[in-house]
């Protein structure tokens, strides 16, 4: 649409900030506009360097993209129309607000804000400066207004048989990119490594000077019995990458250290995992880690759960976007809530 259209059609336009703490904004026009079997969710955003793509990768909204890419019903499309002169001199870094971000945050009062955050609350920085700014979240919290989580379980779509891929002699891998000697992760390590002969351990990243691509990332790990699924900060319901693509895209059986069991099991079925808090302490982790490895058909009830289901993993930031969409199609009522 034209702007001289949106401007004049009878409708309710919101402008919506998706904000994440490594200088990330995109502002997003919601639409009640009604046409014959289409309403349009506007995705606004500016060239470098005042607003950016998430992590400045920039995605193109072609026409569709919802539904043709992700199978988003198509009751809203999503496109990128026009930019608007006033949003020109907003800035941010570092995750923290500028004086002319939170100026034009406090005069479009009319605007709905949204904060959005993938990230622990260890690296979003002080927060302080937003109270009372922002109107909704989209994050891996279960409470926000839009749940988005790193990944989750799918019915499975096809007849084909999961194969547990073939182990070598390592029984526990772990790659990790920012290794810090007192971070909760790093300490179990420690402990375990005492536990488990070095020659059944393979560590990856820049701790063991042992780089690993993304492309040999999965089958690497598909080798090793365990995959140590340790986040890097223990938080609600932050539960990442490490778990859905490292372990269970992987096929390597989890050992994971975050949010406690019942938090995990509310997104992956009790039995296809290991946490560490299960454990009186490390060392009867360790020895639980051997048995399972040696018992065949203790170790393969881990990968029941391929038989029903499949791992989807959410990266793309422009199906994140639709999923706005897809979550409140009454737009208009979740707005003028």
């Amino acid at each position: 649409l034209e702007k001289s259209s949106v401007r004049k059609a009878n409708s309710t336009l919101c402008s919506i900030a998706l904000i994440v703490p490594s200088v990330v904004c995109l502002t997003l026009y919601f639409s009640t506009i009604s046409y014959p079997g289409v309403k349009t969710c506007y995705i606004q955003h500016h060239h470098p360097p005042v607003w950016h793509w998430p992590f400045r990768v920039r995605y193109r909204l072609e026409r569709g993209v919802c539904t043709d890419k992700y199978e988003i019903p198509a009751f809203w499309r999503i496109t990128d129309p026009f930019s608007l002169k006033h949003m020109s001199s907003t800035t941010m870094s570092s995750g923290l607000a500028t004086p002319n971000f939170l100026s034009t945050l406090r005069v479009h009062q009319c605007k709905k804000w949204l904060w959005l955050s993938l990230e622990p609350p260890m690296n979003n920085h002080n927060l302080s400066n937003y109270n009372s700014l922002f109107n909704w979240t989209m994050r891996y919290h279960r409470d926000a207004d839009i749940f988005m989580p790193y990944g989750e379980l799918v019915s499975k779509r096809t007849n084909a048989t999961f194969i547990i891929p073939k182990k070598s002699n390592c029984l526990v891998c772990w790659a990790v990119s920012k290794y810090k000697a007192n971070q909760s992760r790093s300490l179990v390590f420690q402990q375990l490594n005492k536990h488990i002969p070095s020659k059944l351990i393979e560590v990856y990243g820049q701790r063991s000077k042992r780089l690993l691509s993304n492309k040999n990332l999965l089958s690497t790990i598909s080798r090793c019995y365990f995959y140590l699924a340790f986040e890097n900060s223990i938080s609600t319901d932050y539960i990442t990458e490490k778990l859905w693509r490292n372990s269970l895209q992987a096929g390597s059986v989890p050992v994971v250290l975050g949010p406690p069991r019942n938090i995990y099991e509310l997104s992956i079925p009790p039995e296809s995992f290991i946490h560490v808090n299960d454990f009186s302490s490390i060392k009867a982790l360790a020895t639980f880690l051997s048995q399972v490895a040696d018992n065949r058909e203790r170790y393969e009830s881990y990968f029941r759960w391929h038989n029903y289901c499949d791992v989807r993993m959410y990266t793309d930031w422009r199906e994140r976007l639709c999923n706005i969409c897809m979550l409140y199609n009454d737009l208009y009522s979740w707005v003028n809530r």
